[in-house]
């Protein structure tokens, strides 16, 4: 699953990959509330916002961020904190990030939906964030 590679993000208003959705993972139902305000704040109401679930984990990217909007709002998430963006300019895509460090909230998985990743299952992606996640945080610690 290491097919992927980091590319830097401009802050252009070229649209990225997808249709336009956040793909919300490991939110309890009253944390939901909080980050849909951010969404707003950051003036990304107008994409769709997906919550999923440990009932989502064995679904398709690609199928999953086509999900009808609100979908899971109000239902815990077992599965790992994570943000998947589909479909957002890089200009949205670094405001809300910045937005998100800003408010110091907790730490979380991030992601971009590509055209590799639509075809894989939400537990693959998140299982592939935790490991290049785990060896980002090692390669820094080890910086002398």
């Amino acid at each position: 699953m290491t097919d992927s590679t980091f590319h830097k993000v401009g802050k252009s208003e070229n649209r990225m990959f997808g249709p336009p959705c956040l793909l919300i993972c490991g939110y309890k139902a009253d944390e939901q509330e909080r980050i849909l305000s951010l969404i707003e704040a950051c003036g990304l109401s107008r994409h769709s916002v997906v919550f999923a679930g440990e009932d989502n984990a064995d679904a398709i990217l690609g199928e999953i961020v086509k999900m009808e909007s609100g979908k899971g709002r109000g239902l815990p998430s077992g599965l790992a904190r994570a943000i998947i963006m589909s479909g957002l300019t890089e200009k949205e895509l670094h405001s809300f990030l910045s937005t998100y460090r800003n408010q110091k909230l907790v730490p979380q998985l991030w992601a971009t939906l590509t055209p590799i990743s639509e075809g894989w299952t939400l537990k693959a992606l998140l299982k592939e964030l935790a490991v290049e996640a785990e060896a980002f945080r090692k390669r820094h610690s080890e910086k002398p």
